[in-house]
C-alpha cells in the first residue's frame, strides 16, 4: 500500500472536516457578533451540507474530463476561499456564500477516495478507504475542541482563518505529492443513468441515508441529550464528547478491517445491529454515567466504522463509476444528517430529550431492513 499518499488524502480530509465542522461549537459567537439568533447563524451548517450533497456532485460530473490532480487542487481552492469568505463575512449572508463554496470544495474527498482504490488490490480496499476517512473522524477529536479553544479566547474568526492556512497548505502539498498522471476513474452522465436506476445501487444509497439520519436524530441535540440523560459538569461532558470521538476514530479503523476480513455485508451488519443496540439502550441509562458512556463508545464505533464498507459495495457496484458513487453517498449522508436533525428537533419537545433516542432506533431499523433486502435480492458479487 502506497502510504504516503493515503496519509496525505487523510490529513487533507482532517483540514477539510476541521473548516467544515468548527463553526458548529462556535455558532453563540457566531450569531452575537453577525447580530443574528443562533438558529440562523446555525445555517451556516445547513449551507454547508446541502451544497456538498447537491452542488458537489454537479462539480464531479463538470470535471469529468479534468487530469485528478488538477481537480484536486481546484476543490482545495475553492475550499481555501469560501473559508476566507467566512472569516471576513460582515454578516450572514456572506457567511452562508462562504460556506457554500467550501461545499463545493468537499468534492475532493470523494475524489481522493477514488484514487486510493486504484492504488490497492480489491482485498486491502476497505483499509485503504477507511485510512483516507480517517481523517474525517480525526476532526471531531482534535480539531474541534482545539478550534473551540481557540474561537472562544480569541474570536470566532481565528479558528476560520487557521482554516484557510491549512486549505492552502494542502493545496500545496497535493501539488507536491500527487502525481500529474495520478488515475482514478472520472465519472460522468454517461451511463450514469442506467446506473442510478439499478435497484441494488438505490438499496445501498437508501441504506446510507436510513443510517445517517437514525445518528443524526440524536447527535445534532447530543448536549441536551446527555444532559437530560445525566447531568454532567462542562468538563465532565468534554471528557465524555472527546471520549466518544476517540471511539469514531477506532470505528473508522475496524470498520475498514472488517471490511477487508469479513467482506462489507457481514461487516455492515455488526454495525448496524450495533446501532440500533444503542439507540434502544441509551434512555435506559439515565443517571448512570459509567452505563451512559459504554453505550456511547459501541455507538461511535459502529457510526463511523461504515463508511468503508459502504464505499466498498459502491466502488464493486461500478468501478468506473467509483467517485461519482462516492459523491452520491456523501450526498446521501449530509440528506440524512438535515433529515436527522429536523426529524430529532420535531420529536424532542414531544418526548424529550432522554428518549430521543427511541426516535433514531426507528431508522436505523429501516437501515437494517435495506440491508436484509439487499442480502436477500442482490447477488453476492455486488452486495
Amino acid at each position: 500500500m502506497p502510504a504516503p499518499l493515503l496519509i496525505l488524502f487523510c490529513l487533507v480530509n482532517l483540514v477539510i472536516g476541521s473548516g467544515a465542522f468548527v463553526v458548529s461549537p462556535l455558532l453563540a459567537l457566531i450569531a452575537q457578533d453577525l447580530g443574528v439568533g443562533v438558529p440562523a447563524a446555525g445555517q451556516a451548517m445547513t449551507a454547508y451540507a446541502l451544497s456538498t450533497a447537491v452542488l458537489a456532485p454537479l462539480a464531479l460530473v463538470a470535471t469529468a474530463r479534468w487530469p485528478r490532480r488538477r481537480v484536486m487542487l481546484a476543490a482545495l481552492a475553492l475550499f481555501a476561499a469560501g473559508n476566507a469568505v467566512c472569516a471576513l463575512a460582515p454578516g450572514l449572508s456572506v457567511l452562508l456564500l462562504g460556506r457554500v463554496l467550501m461545499g463545493v470544495g468537499a468534492v475532493f474527498v470523494p475524489v481522493a477516495a477514488g484514487i486510493a482504490v486504484t492504488l490497492v488490490e480489491p482485498a486491502r480496499r476497505g483499509q485503504a478507504l477507511a485510512f483516507v476517512f480517517l481523517g474525517m473522524s480525526l476532526s471531531y477529536v482534535v480539531s474541534l475542541p482545539l478550534g473551540a479553544w481557540l474561537g472562544f479566547r480569541y474570536g470566532w474568526r481565528v479558528p476560520i482563518i487557521g482554516a484557510t492556512g491549512l486549505a492552502v497548505l494542502a493545496g500545496l502539498a497535493i501539488l507536491w505529492r500527487v502525481p500529474r498522471d495520478a488515475a482514478a476513474p472520472a465519472g460522468g452522465f454517461a451511463g450514469l443513468g442506467a446506473l442510478l436506476r439499478r435497484a441494488e445501487l438505490q438499496r445501498v444509497l437508501a441504506t446510507t441515508l436510513a443510517y445517517f439520519t437514525a445518528i443524526f436524530c440524536v447527535f445534532s441535540y447530543i448536549g441536551p441529550v446527555l444532559q437530560a440523560l445525566t447531568p454532567m459538569s462542562s468538563g465532565q461532558m468534554s471528557i465524555t464528547l472527546m471520549l466518544f470521538g476517540c471511539s469514531g476514530v477506532a470505528g473508522t479503523l475496524l470498520g475498514g478491517a472488517a471490511n477487508d476480513r469479513w467482506g462489507p455485508q457481514r461487516a455492515l451488519w455488526v454495525q448496524m445491529l450495533a446501532l440500533a443496540a444503542t439507540m434502544a439502550l441509551l434512555p435506559l441509562t439515565a443517571g448512570h454515567w459509567p452505563a451512559l458512556m459504554a453505550v456511547l463508545l459501541v455507538w461511535g464505533t459502529a457510526g463511523f466504522g461504515m463508511m468503508a464498507p459502504q464505499q466498498s459495495r459502491l466502488a464493486a457496484l461500478a468501478p468506473a463509476q467509483a467517485p461519482m458513487l462516492f459523491s452520491f453517498n456523501s450526498s446521501m449522508l449530509y440528506f440524512g444528517t438535515a433529515a436527522g436533525a429536523a426529524i430529532g428537533g420535531g420529536a424532542a419537545p414531544l418526548l424529550g430529550f432522554a428518549r430521543l433516542p427511541w426516535v433514531g432506533f426507528v431508522a436505523a431499523a429501516a437501515a437494517l431492513l435495506l440491508l436484509l433486502s439487499s442480502a436477500l435480492f442482490d447477488p453476492p458479487s455486488r452486495r
